[in-house]
């Protein structure tokens, strides 16, 4: 038994080499790929997370049940891979018995390992389901369906790529797991250390620069890891504790981290795992998911530093002194040539044109190639080997949600009802665009706090995307609606994962940081509903358009921070001056002349009430 970790270490290695053979040269049929894919993940989860635990107690039963679950996973991954030929003449209308009885243990064997890796809210709902598709009949008026025995359920789920090996899954193991890899040599390689070093040293001397530096650095690290908890552990580690230094509260600085890291998952380059199905599930070029994704991003990123700023004024927080600051042009020159991979793989994307997986590929070598120019950031065979170590552990919570969520794409499309919801739902909001998108906005939140962004995404790009579109939205708005407010579920009480993170580094109350950043990232909650009436800030329309929309942004997000944080020019804004603000920010949702005007003359009473008002109120800490 001991020996297993330096089997799963050396299994995690091998699966980062396959996928890196794959991305160059992607010899395998996607069905063999999935399920190698899979199958690598699934042995490594069952070798690396007990089933009750890793105490010396308890070790029997990893010889009686997790090393059996891994050895059962390999089999029935390989079955797929040995027969694939097979298995596509008959197709899932004519399976083996051996097939179906697989497709029952590699169902079951997908919902225990996704329970380990993610918990329980995602297995429990494709088990939902699946009962769903044994009991159509039994539903009322349109969830009624004939019907399906095991045979074809089981047919479906495990030999098409409808069910386990969807779309979700082939995303996973082509285009995530390379980027996720191209995260891991860049943090081996030192890069990481140098996002923050570097923003700490530029930063640090602003008002409230400690909590500014946790911004920027979470941005940085945001282009090369898409998820907001690995975000939010890896900068949090060095930011939180110069934030409460410098005068943050415990669950302040946590918040900011928390709300900052989030945002990552929607920074290009890198995005997150549902960036990269959105353009499996849309027929589309990931250039155009990056150029969609770079002004809401951006306007985020807006959004914190706003809010931030208004909330270390009113503290009365100052910048660290510069001569205790190292100097931000030598950690520069220290480490500039960590950002030439990130430089080569922007390049490649979007002037050469390659494929996702491809250009990040060569830019992993690139990352090894550019760890050569200085010795301490030289990556020998230590390195290397913890880099492909991390690579392959780093990959098993996506293929997890991803597989997971296959079964219940799977059974929504066996049973048609994915064609149906549409209508359902429209009826329910009554035609109403602006109640479906508050109800789409309330199922994102609700699922985002038990699933992980990929499999919220998966669902409901599925499941509501569609009737989005039908009531006259650009497709791209409406996936990009579904995919940023999974992401902001990540801080959203009253299980906010990311601010959950940020609390444990700070040492603070979980649902104090949990609500501050939700409160932090409240002004983004107004970006999804501005391109929903507005593309041009998904880059669709006019170079004009786009400037008016981006300007009209900008104000809205200013003055609805400045409404929440209660302070505007230098000084606590008095109750009516924030209602006005609000309504401003609001009004600057939907464009229009009308709109446009109340919007303007809210805002603009607002500062004329701060200016000409005689007297204020004293800057007060909240």
């Amino acid at each position: 038994m001991t020996r297993l970790p330096v089997l799963a270490s050396a299994i995690a290695a091998a699966f980062t080499l396959f996928q890196l053979w794959m991305s160059f040269a992607g010899t395998l049929a996607t069905l063999q790929l999935v399920y190698m894919h899979l199958g690598f993940a699934m042995v490594l989860i069952f070798l690396t997370r007990p089933t009750f635990g890793s105490s010396s107690s308890l070790h029997r039963w990893r010889l009686y049940v997790d090393i059996p679950l891994a050895v059962a996973s390999a089999v029935v991954c390989l079955y797929v891979v040995v027969n694939f030929m097979e298995i596509a003449k008959r197709g899932a209308g004519d399976p083996t018995a051996v097939a179906v009885v697989f497709g029952v243990i590699a169902t079951a064997l997908v919902l225990e390992a996704t329970r380990r890796m993610v918990g329980w809210p995602l297995p429990v709902l494709a088990l939902v389901f699946i009962v769903y598709g044994f009991l159509g009949p039994y539903f009322p008026g349109p969830l009624a369906h004939r019907g399906f025995d095991i045979e074809r359920i089981s047919a479906t789920l495990y030999l098409t790529t409808s069910g386990i090996a969807g779309t979700p899954l082939q995303v996973s193991a082509t285009y995530v797991a390379i980027f996720v890899i191209f995260a891991a040599f860049l943090d081996v390689s030192g890069a990481g250390k140098f996002f923050i070093d570097w923003t700490y040293a530029a930063l640090a001397w602003f008002r409230g620069g400690p909590a500014k530096v946790a911004i920027a650095a979470s941005a940085l690290m945001g282009t090369v890891s898409g998820s907001a908890v690995a975000n939010t552990v890896a900068t949090g580690t060095f930011t939180i504790p110069i934030m409460k230094r410098a005068g943050l509260k415990p669950a302040f600085a946590g918040a900011v981290e928390a709300a900052a890291s989030s945002g990552g998952q929607i920074m290009p380059p890198v995005m997150g795992a549902a960036a990269f199905i959105m353009v499996e599930i849309m027929g589309v070029s990931y250039n155009t998911i990056m150029a969609a994704a770079a002004l809401p991003a951006l306007l985020y990123f807006l959004a914190i530093f706003a809010m931030v700023d208004f909330q270390v004024a009113k503290q009365g927080i100052r910048g660290l002194p510069r001569h205790e600051l190292p100097d931000a042009w030598e950690i520069f020159k220290s480490g500039w040539h960590l950002l030439t991979p990130l430089l080569l793989l922007i390049y490649m994307l979007v002037v050469v044109r390659y494929t996702p997986a491809k250009a990040a590929f060569f830019a992993v070598i690139a990352v090894i190639v550019a760890s050569l120019a200085r010795r301490a950031t030289r990556m020998g065979p230590a390195a290397l080997w913890e880099a492909l170590r991390r690579g392959g552990h780093a990959m098993l919570e996506v293929a997890m949600a991803c597989a997971a969520a296959g079964i219940t794409i799977g059974i929504l499309m066996l049973t048609g009802l994915a064609l149906r919801l549409s209508g359902l739902l429209i009826n329910f909001s009554g035609g109403s665009l602006a109640v479906l998108l508050v109800l789409t906005m309330g199922i994102s939140l609700i699922l985002g706090m038990g699933l992980p962004t990929s499999a919220v995404y998966v669902v409901l790009a599925t499941l509501v995307a569609p009737a989005i579109v039908k009531l006259g939205v650009e497709p791209l708005a409406a996936h990009m609606f579904v995919f940023y407010f999974g992401v902001l579920a990540n801080v959203t009480p009253p299980v906010a994962i990311a601010a959950y993170a940020g609390a444990g580094l700070a040492g603070a109350d979980s649902t104090r940081t949990g609500l501050l950043a939700f409160r932090l990232a409240l002004a983004g909650f107004i970006l999804p509903f501005m391109w929903v009436y507005s593309p041009a800030l998904l880059m669709q329309g006019s170079i004009d358009g786009i400037l008016i929309a981006v300007v009209t942004s900008v104000i809205g997000i200013v003055a609805l921070a400045a409404a929440v944080q209660g302070y505007l020019f230098s000084a606590h804004a008095r109750w009516h001056e924030r209602l006005l603000l609000g309504i401003g920010a609001l009004a600057a949702i939907n464009p229009g002349l009308l709109t446009d005007l109340v919007g303007a003359t809210a805002i603009g009473l607002a500062i004329a009430s701060r200016f000409f008002l005689a007297g204020s109120r004293p800057v007060k800490a909240v």
